[in-house]
C-alpha cells in the first residue's frame, strides 16, 4: 500500500488539474484533484466521501488541500477519521452569512424565498431556500487537525469568522497581509507555497 495520497478540492470556477500545481510540493506522495460535479453540500460532499474512500483503499494516509467553497463542501463530506490532515486555503466558513447578504443586497426576504424555492440571480447563481435550509440544519462539524491560508483582503470571509472558526476548532491560522480570496498573483502563491513547505511535514 502506498503512504500517502493529496486530494486537491478546488473552489467555485477552479478544476482538478490545479492539483498539478502541488506536485512538486509533495515529491514523495500522489497528488490527485477531484472533479467534483454537484455544486450543492450535500451533493459536493458525497462526491468528496467517496473520492477519499477510494483512495483510503489504496494509501495509508490521505491529506486534504481545499480551496474555498472545496472546503466548505469538504466540511460537509463527513471526514473526520478518514483524513489526516487538512489545508484550507480562504475557506468558506459561514455560508449562511454569505446567502443572506446575497438576499439583503438584492432585496430578497426570507418569506420572499421559502415561497419560491428558488429565485434566479443575475449572475447565474440562483438562491435556493432548500440551501438555506441545509446549511442551517446542518452546522459544520470538523475534527480534522487543519491549517488555514487566510487574506487579510478577503472579501467572502471576515477576519473574525475565521479567527473564531481557528480557535474553535484548534486549527492553524497564517494570515497574508493583503492577500485576496483568490491567491493568483505570484507573490501570493510564493506565500502559498512557503505555507505549505512550512506544514507540511506536521503531524505526519
Amino acid at each position: 500500500m502506498n503512504k500517502m495520497a493529496v486530494l486537491y478540492i478546488h473552489g467555485k470556477g477552479g478544476y482538478a488539474e490545479e492539483s498539478e500545481h502541488y506536485k512538486p510540493l509533495f515529491p514523495d506522495h500522489d497528488v490527485i484533484g477531484l472533479d467534483y460535479r454537484g455544486f450543492t453540500p450535500w451533493g459536493a460532499g458525497a462526491e468528496i466521501r467517496t473520492a477519499v474512500r477510494r483512495l483510503r483503499q489504496r494509501y495509508e494516509a490521505v491529506v486534504l488541500i481545499a480551496n474555498s467553497i472545496g472546503a466548505f463542501f469538504s466540511m460537509n463530506g463527513d471526514l473526520c477519521g478518514q483524513i489526516q490532515r487538512a489545508f484550507f486555503i480562504s475557506p468558506i466558513l459561514d455560508m449562511e452569512r454569505l446567502i443572506l447578504e446575497r438576499m439583503r443586497s438584492a432585496g430578497i426576504s426570507e418569506a420572499d424565498l421559502r415561497s419560491s424555492g428558488m429565485i434566479p440571480m443575475p449572475d447565474g447563481e440562483d438562491l435556493s431556500w432548500q440551501y438555506l435550509q441545509f446549511v442551517r440544519d446542518h452546522p459544520v462539524s470538523w475534527c480534522v487537525p487543519t491549517e488555514i491560508l487566510y487574506g487579510s483582503a478577503d472579501c467572502l470571509t471576515g477576519p473574525e469568522t475565521v479567527r473564531t472558526f481557528a480557535e474553535t476548532h484548534h486549527a492553524g491560522l497564517t494570515v497574508m497581509d493583503g492577500g485576496e480570496h483568490w491567491f493568483h498573483t505570484p507573490e501570493q502563491m510564493r506565500f502559498l507555497d512557503a505555507w505549505i513547505l512550512e506544514h507540511k511535514n506536521d503531524g505526519l
